[in-house]
């Protein structure tokens, strides 16, 4: 059974880095072909996809983040990490971890239960 659970700080200072480990079980973030999302929700608004990285470690992100974002990952924890740089109010969301099908597809499948970050002074 393929679980994920996100964990980093519920609350960041605007213009800091916000950073979101998911931990992994049940599947390894180095097979392929699995696609491990980040996706984040902001109050009153629908999700947003965010980038996602392997089981290569190759690593995607919506153009709109790009600049702001990174997805690494470590191996030997079987857990991957969101990094999101300058952070304003606006990134205040519901933050979820996911992986596509067992079929191999981009889209989540299987989520985490999400994890609430606000960006405030």
């Amino acid at each position: 059974q393929v679980q994920l659970q996100e964990s980093g700080p519920g609350l960041v200072k605007p213009s800091q880095t916000l950073s979101l480990t998911c931990t992994v079980s049940g599947s390894s973030i180095t097979t392929n072909p699995h696609y491990w999302s980040w996706i984040r929700q902001p109050p009153g608004k629908g999700l947003e996809w965010i980038g996602f990285i392997d089981g290569s470690g190759t690593t995607y992100y919506i153009p709109s983040l790009k600049r702001r974002t990174s997805i690494s990952r470590d191996t030997s924890k079987n857990q991957f990490t969101l990094q999101l740089s300058s952070v304003t109010p606006e990134d205040t969301a519901v933050y979820f971890c996911a992986r596509g099908s067992d079929y191999g597809h981009i889209l989540p499948f299987y989520w985490g239960q999400g994890t609430q970050v606000a960006v405030s002074s």
